[in-house]
């Protein structure tokens, strides 16, 4: 059996080849998307850096965004405005400090993405004026056009942006292909961690004055996702394992158009083309959506997605149909250029063919549970981006919301951090020890367990879900949970065992908070209670190696401690 210590749970592009076997930061960022990235850049250069990607650099699902990032950026809209749009998405679970807070920090951010070389588009139709407005979308839940973007290739756009600076700085060390495998704690706080160099098989021992999760969300816990194959919730589960709370894991999004085609397996179709006109048709070409919501097309994404499911079913559809041929060709071609290319790629030309469509997990509203600075309930520990629960999406988040509490939340993380860094770093870090362990000639199981949770997890905690369904869930997820911990516990450690164990992780609790949830609401519904409570609260886990960490935190969304 693999052996660790009692009470331990677990620039330049660094050669990835290359074994670092024992290294110390100030500060060990895990993950490289926007969150992670605007961290880095945020904090002072005095400050040594370590950042963590999967993968390379471009991995994440930050350069998968299409729509764009919400922001008041004109005297026709309002901070007020804005955040009652989003407590309104959010089906009475936001918690309104949060939203406010980051809202009111939307220009502020703006301004430093453009600062960082981001290029957002600009209205084509001031020409002649000096300072001419931000070409702003529509998308659903909105009451006014606030999406700032760049064409239909916005985390792009950000994403390149961010490594191009990032690269310039001396500071951070960028270590690609790595996987954290656990977080070590010592007397309530963050010490350091165990990262798998993927290429090389070794693992590494790193210690950091802090730690931050940046890692995204967990949607590859679906069959049918928009995410790329790195979202399998390896910060939620590092953290849990660590001993912090989670909240709102039973609110997983699901984007209600997805590109239905054999050949594009993750593609996903911006909200911006509702936002400008595209509408939702059956096969005989009859627009459904009115019937479920006066905002039609434009309802929150729960709305646009449970419609879609129930559409299907009822009428034994593989796909419906998104349909944006009415618009000028030209207007198509300016705003949605990707989306034009990718469906040309396919055989379909969106200015003239009804694109097929059907909805898949995207987002996972819930997460570890942090105060407005992203910190947890473990002193050093810090968690920001999809990874976090900040309390701003409720139960439902609204669309191009996200980004928007990357920078923000990295921006109040790195002034957290510069004050509250430890004095002294623990030099003494217990060793990984895999001397009881031997390789595995059946890496097959991994592979089965991985299919079988996904469809279990789409089967049973989809779009709508009943009691019984959550009770097979739990059953299911219970008997791979005690194979993946078999497997960990006798053979050497892969990247595919990793992401299963941190995936199965956290499908139970997924599972565990839905079966809490008496209720429907925003994101989750549940045939068995069809209507909403008059009061309702969170649903947060505690895990049973909590600490006492946990009274520093009363209210995590609006907590200034």
């Amino acid at each position: 059996m693999r052996h660790q210590q009692p009470k331990v749970t677990g620039c330049r592009s660094e050669n990835t080849e290359s074994m670092v076997r024992d290294i110390h930061f100030d500060v060990l960022i895990v993950g490289s998307g926007a969150a992670g990235l605007s961290l880095a850049l945020q904090l002072p250069e005095t400050l040594s850096i370590g950042l963590l990607s999967k993968a390379d650099l471009h991995s994440g699902s930050t350069s998968w965004a299409q729509g764009g990032m919400a922001a008041v950026l004109h005297e026709r809209d309002s901070i007020e405005s804005h955040v009652a749009d989003t407590l309104q998405a959010g089906a009475g679970l936001c918690h309104e400090a949060a939203v406010n807070f980051t809202i009111q920090r939307s220009r502020e951010v703006v301004d430093w993405l453009i600062a960082q070389g981001v290029d957002f588009d600009l209205r084509n139709d001031q020409p002649d004026q000096e300072f001419r407005e931000f070409h702003l979308t529509m998308e659903g839940g909105h009451s006014i056009r606030r999406i700032l973007h760049s064409a239909d290739s916005t985390g792009s756009a950000i994403s390149k942006a961010l490594n191009a600076r990032i690269n310039e700085r001396n500071n951070v060390r960028i270590l690609t292909d790595r996987c954290v495998v656990d977080l070590i704690v010592n007397n309530g706080a963050t010490v350091g961690a165990y990262v798998l160099n993927t290429l090389t098989g070794e693992v590494e021992t790193v210690g950091a004055r802090a730690i931050v999760l940046a890692t995204g969300g967990a949607s590859k816990a679906y069959q049918f996702t928009s995410n790329p194959d790195g979202a399998t919730g390896d910060g939620i589960a590092l953290a849990w394992r660590a001993g912090c709370r989670v909240a709102n894991l039973e609110f997983n999004q699901f984007h209600p158009t997805c590109l239905y085609h054999p050949k594009a397996r993750t593609f996903l179709l911006t909200e911006a083309l509702r936002g400008e006109g595209a509408t939702l048709h059956l096969p005989s070409g009859e627009r459904f959506m009115p019937r479920f919501d006066a905002r039609a097309e434009l309802a929150p994404r729960d709305v646009v997605a449970r419609a879609i499911d129930y559409e299907m079913k009822r009428l034994g559809l593989e796909c419906v149909y998104l349909d944006i041929s009415h618009k000028p060709s030209a207007e198509i071609e300016a705003h949605f250029p990707s989306v034009l290319a990718q469906c040309e790629s396919l055989g379909l030309d969106i200015t003239k063919d009804r694109i097929p469509v059907v909805p898949a997990a995207h987002y996972t509203c819930g997460g570890v549970v942090v105060n407005r600075f992203g910190a947890t309930d473990i002193d050093g520990l810090y968690v920001i981006g999809e990874t976090a629960c900040t309390g701003l999406h409720g139960a439902n988040r609204m669309a191009s919301n996200s980004l928007l509490e990357c920078f923000v939340y990295a921006l109040s993380a790195a002034e957290h951090i510069q004050s509250h860094l430890p004095e002294v770093m623990s030099e003494s870090l217990p060793k990984w020890d895999d001397s009881r362990v031997r390789m595995s000639d059946e890496a097959v199981v991994i592979q089965h367990s991985w299919h079988a949770l996904r469809r279990l997890m789409w089967d049973y905690v989809g779009i709508v879900r009943t009691n019984r369904r959550l009770k097979r869930a739990a059953n299911h997820i219970a008997v791979l949970e005690q194979e993946v911990d078999d497997y960990y516990a006798s053979f050497t450690i892969t990247k595919e065992l990793l992401e299963l164990r941190n995936l199965t992780q956290v499908a139970k609790l997924m599972v565990a908070c839905a079966q809490h949830r008496e209720e429907s609401r925003g994101l989750h519904f549940n045939s068995d209670y069809p209507r909403l409570q008059d009061q309702t609260s969170d649903t947060v886990l505690v895990p049973v190696n909590a600490t006492c960490g946990l009274l520093t935190l009363p209210d995590y969304a609006a907590s200034d401690q």
